[in-house]
C-alpha cells in the first residue's frame, strides 16, 4: 500500500493532495508543528510534531517506506525519502530523482552561502496557477507508478 507524507507548515497543494489521495484510497499524513487544520478525513492523519527546525521531516523520514511518496520542498528531507526508497516530488510538481538529487544538494549549499553572504537577497518565485495545475499532474502519474512498484 502507498502512503504519502506532506512536509505540511507551508506546503501551498495539501488540498490537491487530499483529492488526488482520496481518488486513490490512499492514507495522507500531514505532518505539522501545528497550525494546519484540514477537513475531516478518515484517510488523512494530522501528525503534530514538536516545535524545531527538522522535527516534521525526521518524523516523515523515519516513518515512509519503499515506495510511498513525500511532498516536500526540502531538499534533504527529500534526499533522505529516496535513500529509503520512497519517491519525492514539490510542490510545483517537480521530482525529485536519485540522478538529480546530489546536485540539488550541492546548489542548495551554494545558494545558502550566497544569501548568508547578502549576494542573494530574493526568495524563490511565487507559487502560481501553472505549478498548482503541474503538480496535480505529477503527483497523479507518481502515484500511479507507485502503485505498479
Amino acid at each position: 500500500m502507498v502512503d504519502i507524507y506532506v512536509d505540511a507548515d507551508a506546503c501551498p497543494v495539501r488540498d490537491e493532495t487530499i483529492r488526488v489521495a482520496a481518488r486513490h484510497s490512499l492514507k495522507t499524513y500531514l505532518v505539522s508543528d501545528g497550525g494546519i487544520r484540514p477537513r475531516q478525513n478518515p484517510l488523512v492523519e494530522l501528525v503534530i510534531v514538536s516545535r524545531g527546525a527538522d522535527a516534521a521531516d525526521d518524523w516523515i523520514a523515519e516513518q515512509i517506506q519503499k515506495g510511498d511518496i513525500c511532498i516536500t520542498n526540502d531538499i534533504p528531507l527529500a534526499a533522505r525519502c529516496l535513500q529509503r526508497g520512497a519517491l519525492a516530488i514539490k510542490p510545483n510538481g517537480e521530482p525529485f530523482t536519485e540522478d538529480g538529487i546530489g546536485m540539488a544538494l550541492a546548489n542548495r549549499e551554494l545558494m545558502q552561502t550566497l544569501r548568508d553572504s547578502g549576494e542573494i537577497t530574493g526568495g524563490p518565485k511565487p507559487f502560481s496557477k501553472s505549478d498548482r495545475s503541474t503538480f496535480l499532474n505529477r503527483l497523479e502519474t507518481t502515484v500511479q507508478a507507485a502503485k505498479r512498484r
